[in-house]
């Protein structure tokens, strides 16, 4: 009996419209043609690709679900299919597009004034210019309300001292958004790359998101000048509303790697015998892959309901937390059971089970970690706050 097809269980692709399942053919070809070839090297070798960003600005895929200035004006639900496609690659990929599209152009196509639009947007939608979103520091990640990064006036330009870290594409990146305190509150400002002051290195010896930059910036008296705030962001509002549009892509990408590991370990347990037959025909086996492919689908049917929230206008934050906390927590899980069917083959970079796990444990702590999202879903339940 051939088995199903573990991407459709539920017809999920009756779903979605013709235009959806495109993108997501799209995406899922450039993945195969650009990406699979040579993931395992670049996990392996600490390598992140920056010569994909023009191929992936060309497809449009940097910033899609923003309008005007070169970008695509995607919907919310396509924005995510190209996410799942982009994990199932490797998280890192999803992660460099998600920085770029909906932290750092989405900082600026949000709350920059024209004249910032004009200059970065276009470029970064390209892909021939890079961007990076500076907010947490070494001592202040759940808590960005705590950060020390200082932001003062000295006549008509304004002085950034402080640190970054965690930061993705940061040395790399052409502009940096940096989150700083100043005596008006939070602001952000635009930092171009080579601005007096401002560096960025490499956070050495990652057993995660190796295929990703990751970095930290230093900011020592760097001058700016008064128009290199973004005028349309006042206090954590701003750069919090950016999470929430990263954080919707995170909860359709880690379905991408989910699934790569799924369909890995169902080719595995096909082929690999003991006892004198395929593993796949054990009944534990058969348990854990029902499960796997339970919670899988389950998810996608959460993240299409929050796409089409979104593409509605009426998606509210907890429920971002929602799709966050469930979607990447199963996926791990999903990740790890993979990885005992597998045995010691599990453990290697002929499959991608445990590159997806060990990436999965910093999408599981970033943009939020699960602790933060449970106590946001349990303020939104109880009308009480635990954060203090």
């Amino acid at each position: 009996m051939p088995g199903t097809d573990v991407t459709d269980l539920l017809g999920f692709d009756h779903l979605l419209d013709d235009e959806e399942r495109m993108i997501r053919k799209t995406v899922r070809s450039f993945v195969a043609d650009k990406v699979r070839p040579h993931i395992r090297e670049w996990f392996d070798q600490g390598i992140s690709p920056r010569e994909l960003a023009p191929e992936m600005g060309a497809l449009g895929l940097l910033g899609m679900h923003l309008t005007g200035y070169g970008c695509t004006g995607s919907s919310a639900v396509a924005y995510g299919l190209a996410c799942l496609e982009l994990e199932a690659g490797d998280s890192g990929l999803r992660s460099f597009v998600s920085v770029q599209g909906s932290l750092s152009m989405f900082s600026i196509w949000k709350y920059g004034s024209e004249q910032q639009k004009r200059e970065w947007l276009p470029r970064l939608a390209a892909g021939t210019a890079i961007g990076c979103f500076g907010l947490t520091e070494p001592d202040f990640g759940s808590n960005p309300a705590g950060m020390r990064t200082r932001a003062v006036r000295d006549g008509d330009d304004w002085v950034l001292t402080g640190t970054k870290m965690w930061i993705t594409n940061g040395s790399v990146a052409d502009v940096a958004t940096v989150w700083a305190r100043t005596e008006d509150g939070i602001r952000g400002f635009l930092v171009p790359r080579g601005t007096p002051g401002f560096a960025a290195s490499d956070v050495p010896h990652k057993l995660s998101l190796r295929a990703s930059t990751t970095s930290e910036l230093t900011l020592d008296e760097v001058r700016l000048p008064a128009d290199a705030m973004l005028p349309g962001a006042a206090g954590l509002s701003g750069p919090l509303g950016c999470l929430d549009e990263a954080r919707f892509g995170i909860v359709w990408g880690a379905l991408g790697a989910a699934r790569d590991c799924l369909e890995a370990t169902l080719d595995y347990a096909g082929t690999r015998v003991q006892f004198d037959r395929p593993i796949s025909g054990f009944q534990l086996t058969q348990a854990k892959l029902a499960d796997c492919a339970l919670e899988y689908h389950k998810g996608l049917l959460l993240a299409l309901h929050l796409g089409r929230l979104k593409d509605a206008g009426t998606l509210n934050p907890e429920q971002v937390s929602l799709g966050k906390l469930n979607n990447v927590r199963e996926a791990i899980e999903i990740a790890r059971t993979c990885r005992t069917i597998l045995g010691g083959s599990g453990i290697t970079l002929e499959y991608p089970v445990l590159r997806h796990a060990n990436n999965l444990e910093s999408v599981l702590t970033y943009e939020g970690t699960s602790e933060v999202h449970q106590l946001t879903i349990g303020r939104a339940l109880t009308g009480v706050s635990a954060f203090k």
